[in-house]
Order: C-alpha cells, then sequence, then structure tokens
C-alpha cells in the first residue's frame, strides 16, 4: 500500500522536476565555491580565538590558583604570644616553657603502675589548658596585645605549673604511703 502512494506521488510531481541538464562548467564552479567558503572558514575569528583558548584556560587556572592561596593566607594570621609582645614577657614565656618541660621530664621518670592514672589525668588537665592557650593566643591577635589577655596568658601558665606540681606532690604521697605499708609488712 505504501509503494503504491509512493508511486502516486511521483506520478503528481513529474511534470515539476528539473530535468534540464546544467550548463558546461558547472561542476568546476561548483568546486570552487566550495573551496572559496572552505578557505574564508580557516581564517574565521572563530577559528584563531581556537589557539587562545589553551592559553586562557591556563591563566585562568593560575589566576585561580592564586586566588585561592592569597585567601587562605588571609583567614590564618600568624599568632601572637607573649614573646611577641615585648623582650620581657618573651622571657617569661621561656622561663614558663622550660619549668614546665622539666616538670614533664620529672613526670614522666615517676611513671609506675601505682602513678600511672595521676599522670594520665593530669596529661589530660594539661592538654585543656593547652587548648585554651590556643585560644588566648587568637585573642591576643585579635585584640592587640591587651593586657587582660596576657595576664590570663601568664595565668595559664602557672596553671600548668600548679598541675605538675600537685601531681608531683600527689606521687611523693603515694611513694611514702607505699613506703610505709611495706615498712609495716616487714615488722
Amino acid at each position: 500500500m505504501k509503494k503504491d502512494n509512493i508511486d502516486q506521488l511521483f506520478e503528481k510531481l513529474d511534470t515539476k522536476f528539473d530535468v534540464d541538464t546544467p550548463n558546461s562548467g558547472h561542476q568546476n564552479r561548483f568546486l570552487e565555491k566550495l573551496k572559496q567558503q572552505h578557505r574564508t572558514d580557516d581564517t574565521s575569528p572563530q577559528q584563531k580565538s581556537n589557539y587562545w583558548k589553551p592559553i586562557l584556560a591556563v591563566a585562568a587556572s593560575i589566576v585561580l590558583c592564586f586566588s585561592i592561596f592569597t585567601f587562605m593566607q588571609e583567614q590564618e594570621p600568624d599568632l601572637k604570644d607573649l614573646a611577641s609582645v615585648s623582650p620581657e614577657l618573651s622571657k617569661t614565656q621561656d622561663f614558663f616553657t622550660l619549668a614546665i618541660q622539666n616538670e614533664l621530664e620529672t613526670l614522666e621518670t615517676e611513671r609506675s603502675p601505682e602513678t600511672e592514672e595521676l599522670i594520665d589525668d593530669a596529661l589530660k588537665q594539661l592538654n585543656v589548658l593547652e587548648k585554651d592557650y590556643e585560644k588566648l593566643k587568637k585573642d591576643l591577635t585579635e585584640s592587640g596585645d591587651d593586657k587582660r589577655v596576657v595576664y590570663a596568658m601568664i595565668s595559664n601558665f602557672q596553671n600548668r605549673i600548679d598541675v605538675l606540681e600537685h601531681v608531683l606532690q600527689n606521687i611523693e604521697e603515694v611513694k611514702q604511703f607505699k613506703s610505709n605499708a611495706s615498712n609495716q609488712n616487714t615488722l
């Protein structure tokens, strides 16, 4: 049935088809026009911009990386500590740091099964104080050397030393208790 429809269509359109033969050289003129069109496409602005696309992509990537780096630097300013406020406070910070370090070394030499829990608890307290000190460093950076923050930082160092001294005293008491208990057992 469809073939019949197509045949009928061609019969109706038979008189409307262009069946004239083209002029001589038609094919050569047609090919010449295609070549000209192809040449104008090669020199079009769109073709020239394709050479710049990779260069622009690299440049954009560099600018993006630089922007991210700059943004990250602005977000994390150098935190101040006592040493950055004045030379006297720098000496104070060095003193406290050295004292804390010596106390920690002493504490580690006293480690035993009887003192393990005391030492671990002290180290946890020191970690809390260290986190507080980091917050104080941020506050000092933001406040611009506010004396209240400086006093709080010094107090933080003193609290750390107090914790360590208290634990060492407790360890001495444990040792004395153990010594007294062993002396009583020998009697």
